[in-house]
C-alpha cells in the first residue's frame, strides 16, 4: 500500500513540475509569439504598397538610378467589407479623382451582372434553368448565356461617372483579395487630400516609390527593368522568400540580379476603428549597388562611337555599316569601367541613335585572327611549336578545298612574328600539326570532334566560347560550330569559325595579361547598407587557368605587343602607351533587304588589347560589324574601327 502511495505522490509531482515548466517556457520563451498572435487575431495590419529600392551608382559615387516618391491611392481590402460597400466606395472615389472611364465591354457586363441580379436572372428561361438544375449546363456556361444578353442598351444606363467608379471597382477587386490593389498613381495634391479626408474603408493614400535615372538612356537597358507585380512564372519562388503578388521585383539584368540587395522593406501600418493607419514599422530603404562602371568615361566613350560611325559614313563602302561596340576593362579585377554599344538607325545626316550596350554580351560575331593568341597556346601546349619556330607563309591546299593563304606573303616567320604579322599559314601549321601530319598539298586532314575539342577546350580556358561568369541574368555565348570538316578546322583556328560575344573577349585579353588567370568579369565593384557598410564586394575571383609555362605567356604578349607596335595594329593605339593586342578582320553575308538571306559579304573589324604592356592599367574591346565590303565602285576598306580604337585610348590615357 505504502508503495502505492508514493508511487502516485511521484507521479503528482512530475506532472506539476512538468505544468510549471511547460507555462515558464511559454512565458519566458514563446510570449512574444503567442503576443504577436492575439495581435493578429485582434487588430488588423496593412502594409505600404513599396519601399524605395537601393540606388544604383558608378564607381565614383555618381548616382545612375535613384527613386521618386509618387502619390498613390492604395486600397486594401478589410476583413468583412461587403460587395456593396465596396461599390459605394467605388463611386465615391470616382467623384473625387482624375480617372479613365471604362469602356470594356464585357467588363460594363461583369458589373451589370453583379448589380442588377433579379433583372439578369430573368433573361433565362425556365426550360435553361431546369437544364442547369439537372447539371446539363455548368455554373460558367449559365453565367456566360446571361452575359450574352445583356444588350448595350443595358449598358447605356451608366453615366461616364459611373464608368469611372466600375473602372474603380474592378482595381479594387483585380488580382489575389488580399494584396494591395493600386487604384491612381500621380495623383494631385487636392485629390490625395479629399482622398485622405474622406477616411473610406480601405483606402489610403501612401507614398509609392518609381526609378527615376539621371543620365537618361545611357545604360538605361543594362539596368533592367522593375515590375509593380511578380511575373507569374516566378510567382512560386518569390512567394517563398515572404514577397506578395503586387510588390515591385526586378525583372532583368542588374535590377534582376541583385534583387535581394536592391528590394527595399515596406512599411507597416495598424488600421484604425476610424479607417486610418498608424505607423508600427517605418519603410527601408533598399542597399546600393555600386558598380565598377564610370559613368564619364561611358559617355565619352559612346560619343566617340557615334563620332567615327558618322564620320565613316561619309566614305565609300560604308552603305552597311550602323553600328560599333566597345568594352573597357580593368585587367588586373575583371571590373568592366564602361560597356557601350551605339546604333545608327537612320540616315547619318540626320542622326538618330539606339543604345544596343546589351549586344555586347547577347550577340556574338566572327571576329578572325583577334583569337590567335588562343591558337598560339594550343600549338605550344600540344608540342606542335615551340619558341622561334619558323615556317614560310605560304598557302595550304587541302583536298578538294580552294586554297588558303595569309593576306600576302609575309617571309619567314617565328611565332613571334607570326603574331605580329598575322600570318593564317603559321595557324593552319598547328591545327595540321594537331592532327599528327605535316602537310603536303591536296593532303586529307581526317579532321575529328576531338580535334575541334582541343582547339575549343583552350580556347575556352581563356573565356571564348564559354561564360565569363558577368553579373548579367542568362549570359548569352557565341555559336559553336556544329560541322566537323577539315578546312572547318582551318577556319576555327584563325577566328572564321566559332562566334565570340565582345564580353567574351574582354575576358580573354584580360587572361592573356594575367598570364593565363581567368578572373570572373564584374559589373558590380560593391553593395552597401545605409551605414556604408560593404556587404558584397567584387571578389576578383580566378575561375579557371590556362596551363602553360610563362615562357610562353611572355612569347604571346611579345607578339601582341609587335602587332601594335610595328604589325597589323600599328596605329590603333598610340605606341608610346606600351600596348598588346591583336586586331581582326573577318567576312559574313548581310541581308541587304530583309528577306531573311545574306546576299552582300561584308567585312568586319574587331580589336582586343590591353595597356601598358608591363603594367596594365585597362583593357579594352572594339567590334564594328559590317564596316565595309568589297563590292563598291572604289576599293575601300573603312578603318572606323582602328581611329574608334586609337580615340578611345588616347583618352583612357589623359583623362
Amino acid at each position: 500500500m505504502k508503495k502505492s502511495v508514493i508511487f502516485f505522490s511521484l507521479v503528482l509531482i512530475v506532472f506539476f513540475l512538468t505544468i510549471i515548466g511547460r507555462v515558464y517556457y511559454l512565458i519566458e520563451y514563446k510570449g512574444d509569439y503567442y503576443s504577436k498572435l492575439l495581435k493578429e487575431k485582434t487588430e488588423i495590419y496593412v502594409y505600404g504598397a513599396s519601399a524605395p529600392r537601393g540606388r544604383i551608382l558608378d564607381v565614383n559615387g555618381k548616382v545612375l538610378v535613384d527613386n521618386i516618391g509618387v502619390k498613390t491611392i492604395v486600397y486594401n481590402k478589410l476583413k468583412g467589407i461587403t460587395k456593396n460597400e465596396e461599390i459605394e466606395i467605388a463611386k465615391k472615389l470616382a467623384t473625387i479623382l482624375t480617372i479613365e472611364p471604362e469602356t470594356n465591354i464585357d467588363k460594363l457586363k461583369e458589373y451589370y451582372l453583379l448589380t442588377n441580379k433579379d433583372k439578369v436572372d430573368g433573361l433565362i428561361t425556365d426550360e435553361e434553368y431546369e437544364l442547369y438544375n439537372n447539371r446539363k449546363i455548368n455554373n460558367d456556361e449559365l453565367k456566360n448565356m446571361k452575359l450574352s444578353r445583356i444588350t448595350e442598351e443595358d449598358l447605356s444606363i451608366y453615366t461616364e461617372e459611373d464608368k469611372k467608379a466600375i473602372n474603380i471597382y474592378e482595381l479594387m477587386n483585380k488580382g489575389y483579395s488580399y494584396d494591395k490593389k493600386t487604384i491612381l498613381k500621380n495623383v494631385n495634391e487636392v485629390e490625395y487630400a479629399k482622398v485622405c479626408e474622406e477616411n473610406l474603408k480601405g483606402v489610403t493614400g501612401q507614398m509609392t516609390w518609381e526609378r527615376t535615372y539621371p543620365y537618361g538612356e545611357v545604360l538605361r537597358k543594362l539596368f533592367g527593368k522593375v515590375s509593380d507585380s511578380i511575373p507569374l512564372e516566378e510567382k512560386e519562388e518569390y512567394l517563398s522568400k515572404g514577397y506578395s503578388l503586387t510588390d515591385k521585383v526586378g525583372t532583368s539584368y542588374l535590377e534582376k540580379q541583385y534583387e535581394e540587395y536592391l528590394k527595399g522593406k515596406k512599411a507597416l501600418y495598424r488600421v484604425n476603428k476610424d479607417n486610418t493607419l498608424t505607423i508600427v514599422e517605418n519603410e527601408e530603404k533598399g542597399n546600393d549597388l555600386i558598380l565598377g562602371i564610370d559613368i564619364d568615361v561611358q559617355m565619352h566613350v559612346e560619343e566617340i562611337i557615334r563620332n567615327q560611325i558618322l564620320a565613316a559614313k561619309a566614305r565609300a563602302n560604308t552603305e552597311y555599316y550602323k553600328e560599333s561596340y566597345a568594352v573597357i576593362g580593368d585587367p588586373n579585377t575583371g571590373r568592366i569601367i564602361a560597356i557601350a554599344g551605339q546604333r545608327l538607325l537612320n540616315d547619318y545626316k540626320n542622326p538618330s541613335w539606339e543604345d544596343v550596350s546589351l549586344n555586347v554580351v547577347n550577340d556574338s560575331y566572327t571576329v578572325g585572327s583577334v583569337v590567335k593568341g588562343a591558337s598560339m597556346t594550343l600549338g605550344y601546349q600540344n608540342n606542335i611549336i615551340d619558341i622561334g619556330t619558323k615556317y614560310r607563309d605560304s598557302c595550304v591546299k587541302l583536298y578538294y578545298v580552294p586554297a588558303k593563304c595569309s593576306f600576302k606573303r609575309l617571309g619567314v616567320l617565328d611565332d613571334v612574328k607570326a603574331l605580329a604579322n598575322s600570318s593564317n599559314f603559321y595557324q593552319f601549321m598547328i591545327a595540321i600539326g594537331l592532327t599528327g601530319q605535316k602537310y603536303t598539298n591536296n593532303m586529307k586532314l581526317n579532321a575529328t570532334e576531338e580535334h575541334f575539342n582541343k582547339y575549343r577546350d583552350t580556347f575556352a580556358s581563356y573565356g571564348l566560347g564559354t561564360k565569363t561568369g558577368i553579373d548579367i541574368p542568362d549570359e548569352k555565348i557565341g555559336i559553336i560550330g556544329k560541322t566537323i570538316a577539315d578546312d572547318l578546322l582551318l577556319n576555327l583556328s584563325i577566328g572564321q569559325y566559332d562566334t565570340y560575344t565582345p564580353i567574351e573577349l574582354l575576358q580573354y585579353i584580360n587572361t592573356v595579361s594575367n598570364n593565363g588567370n581567368r578572373m570572373k568579369l564584374s559589373l558590380m565593384d560593391r553593395v552597401v547598407d545605409s551605414n556604408n557598410n560593404i556587404l558584397l564586394k567584387n571578389d576578383n575571383k580566378i575561375i579557371d587557368k590556362v596551363v602553360m609555362e610563362q615562357k610562353y605567356f611572355d612569347r604571346i604578349k611579345e607578339g601582341m605587343n609587335q602587332v601594335l607596335l610595328n604589325g597589323t595594329g600599328k596605329g590603333h593605339v598610340d605606341i608610346k602607351y606600351n600596348p598588346a593586342g591583336k586586331t581582326g578582320t573577318s567576312e559574313s553575308l548581310y541581308d541587304s533587304n530583309g528577306d531573311g538571306v545574306g546576299d552582300v559579304m561584308t567585312i568586319s573589324s574587331g580589336m582586343v588589347t590591353f595597356f601598358p604592356l608591363n603594367e596594365p592599367k585597362y583593357s579594352m574591346v572594339v567590334i564594328s560589324p559590317n564596316v565595309s565590303h568589297n563590292n563598291g565602285k572604289v576599293d575601300y576598306k573603312s578603318q572606323a574601327n582602328r581611329l574608334i580604337s586609337r580615340e578611345i585610348s588616347d583618352y583612357l590615357m589623359t583623362k
